[in-house]
């Protein structure tokens, strides 16, 4: 890790003390986001039940999720997100499109059959996030985020973990954003 990006995670992690500035975005040092209030909870696996902390945000989304996934086999994972499209939630996924189409078992086709619009990474070598955006916009937002992939092996085989950063609104736009781009320059899904 360059020394640059670890004193921005330095700084990120000391904004979660109490005393720092109200949430938003801060121009001096870019990318960087003062936070206050909110919550930072880190799960690690095989130990923590990393899958049921996802699928309980999930089903607490209120507006919107938003899923960068590098590889997805998660049953559970799949479920919630479908339920969630279900009970109106505005569910998009992007995907990485050599990972999509190597994989024996994963869940997109299932989510697209579901209705849930999926998007495929062809521009990069790798579309390695594994993210999650729920209700950006509100007080209760939250971003999941990690080594963590949206797969069994991640919560049975994997050492892995995820932070899941909650009511920081300011986070979670910026997050929203790298979504965004991420999916303009991505294709719709289409069944193999």
């Amino acid at each position: 890790m360059k020394a640059r990006d670890a004193a921005l995670w330095l700084l990120a992690w000391l904004a979660l003390l109490p005393g720092f500035a109200a949430a938003r975005e801060t121009a001096a040092v870019p990318g960087t986001v003062a936070l206050a209030g909110g919550s930072a909870q880190a799960l690690f696996s095989p130990w923590d039940d990393i899958e049921g902390a996802i699928v309980a945000s999930l089903r607490a989304a209120q507006r919107q999720v938003l899923v960068q996934a590098f590889s997805f086999t998660s049953r559970p994972i799949a479920r919630a997100l479908i339920d969630a499209k279900r009970r109106g939630i505005d569910v998009r996924v992007t995907v990485d499109a050599a990972e999509t189409r190597r994989l024996e078992g994963g869940r997109i086709p299932e989510l697209a059959a579901a209705g849930i619009p999926v998007f495929v990474e062809e521009r990069y070598q790798s579309a390695h996030n594994k993210v999650m955006v729920i209700d950006a916009d509100l007080p209760t937002s939250t971003v999941i985020t990690g080594s963590y992939n949206w797969s069994f092996a991640a919560q049975r085989r994997n050492a892995e973990n995820v932070l899941i950063m909650r009511g920081q609104t300011a986070l979670a736009g910026r997050y929203r954003m790298n979504w965004e781009r991420h999916q303009v320059d991505a294709r719709p899904y289409t069944r193999q």
